[in-house]
């Protein structure tokens, strides 16, 4: 089980420059380039619900301040290198974003939308020369399903995903516990420690205030001085720069960059504060990560259901875990968080994304304080299971199933007024 679980740590904690779902596109459009030759003469990005929703307001790193699905897919066909997959973005200079805004100008570029049963689901269609390629994403980011070049199939997937991806059957509470607790620290040091380094530099980054509204110094200047304060600001100041065009990468965690600092900064700053050894904080890491990670399985890597609830929901149960706290009380500090915010919506990648993660790390911190102090909400209270397994379960199943119908409201209003 241990090399199972190493896989998935493996699989989930990558990096990536800026807000996936963009990059994601980017990469599609850089691989297209590389199967078709040359630079484009047209781009056609059919797009689902989902992904039109999470491209629309976030700033393209890299960029010099663009936005928006043409922008992304334009800027990977045209300076993107597919090799780096979702830090596609990094070989961008000056040169390609001048020729990108006049390919947009020159409205060579257009969006269509895409039906799909999947959330996560476009391709991008390059032309030139009289040819064309043609490249299919479903599942996840980078996942490529399809390839046709002048109509015709040059690689399928068969409609399932390319990549085989470890067991995730085997995700549990008791059994990501049992991991965190007899996994050997020099197996995982390299991961988390890219992971520390990483979300802790956009976070130090964000701090600064030069990003959004500058939530971070604001939640400092604002609240009192302490352990949760600190918690809060450094894991939105991450979230905010990274959404207003930050060039520095994040790990991500379920394919999602804010995912990945929810579930790791707020870890990470309240073992600082207290004096946490580390290679305790690396344990409590890898469970926060495969905790969410479990927690997405049942939600998919995109819907209505906010991912800061999740990813923070396992932050404040990591710290249950970090402080010696036993298996009930981690449950408990699950079924404490869920009791409280499991109704906040996605409308999109944005920056106000860091305000709720501000918003998630207090839940999840209050629930915790709650657990370490014997309280509990009760089975049966709201969505609340016997066990708390099941209640992630329950969760799961409302924000994937019960909350489609108002994803497709979201993207309906979102989009209001726009050609698409």
């Amino acid at each position: 089980m241990t090399d199972n679980f190493i896989s998935i740590l493996r699989e989930e904690l990558i990096p990536a420059m800026g807000c996936t779902e963009p990059i994601a596109l980017a990469y599609a459009a850089a691989y297209a380039r590389k199967v078709l030759g040359s630079s484009p003469e047209g781009i056609v990005a059919r797009c689902s619900g989902n992904i039109i929703k999470n491209v629309r307001c976030v700033t393209i790193p890299n960029s010099g301040g663009m936005t928006g699905i043409e922008s992304a897919v334009t800027l990977g066909a045209l300076g993107g290198n597919a090799e780096w997959k979702m830090e596609v973005l990094e070989s961008v200079d000056g040169g390609h974003v001048e020729a990108a805004k006049r390919f947009l100008a020159e409205k060579r570029c257009r969006v269509e939308y895409l039906e799909s049963d999947n959330p996560l689901h476009f391709t991008v269609e390059l032309t030139a020369n009289g040819e064309s390629v043609e490249v299919e994403v479903c599942h996840s980011h980078t996942n490529i399903v399809a390839v046709k070049k002048n109509g015709e199939e040059v690689y399928s997937a068969d409609g399932a995903e390319a990549v085989v991806y470890a067991d995730r059957s085997v995700l549990s509470i008791e059994n990501i516990k049992a991991f965190a607790d007899g996994v050997d620290p020099e197996l995982i040091e390299p991961l988390i420690e890219k992971q520390i380094r990483c979300n802790m530099d956009i976070a130090a980054e964000g701090m600064t205030g030069k990003y959004g509204l500058g939530i971070g110094r604001v939640i400092l200047s604002s609240y009192p001085d302490d352990v949760v304060t600190r918690m809060r600001a450094y894991a939105a100041a991450a979230s905010e720069a990274r959404m207003d065009g930050c060039d520095l990468p994040v790990i991500i965690n379920s394919g999602s960059g804010n995912q990945g600092i929810a579930s790791s900064v707020p870890v990470i700053v309240y073992a600082k504060e207290r004096g946490i050894p580390k290679e305790r904080l690396y344990r409590a890491l890898v469970f926060s990560g495969l905790l969410t990670v479990c927690q997405k399985e049942f939600i998919g890597k995109l819907s209505a259901f906010c991912g800061a609830v999740s990813a923070s929901c396992a932050a404040g149960a990591a710290v249950s875990y970090m402080e010696g706290g036993t298996i009930e009380q981690i449950k408990d500090t699950i079924d404490n968080t869920l009791a409280n915010i499991p109704g906040i919506l996605c409308d999109g990648a944005k920056i106000s994304c860091a305000a709720k993660i501000a918003s998630c790390v207090d839940a999840a911190m209050l629930a915790h304080f709650l657990s370490v102090s014997g309280k509990t909400y009760k089975a049966y209270t709201g969505l609340l299971k016997e066990e708390a397994g099941e209640t992630i379960s329950c969760v799961g199943y409302i924000g994937k199933v019960g909350m489609r119908q108002t994803d497709r409201e979201i993207v309906k209003m979102m989009l209001e007024g726009e050609k698409i």
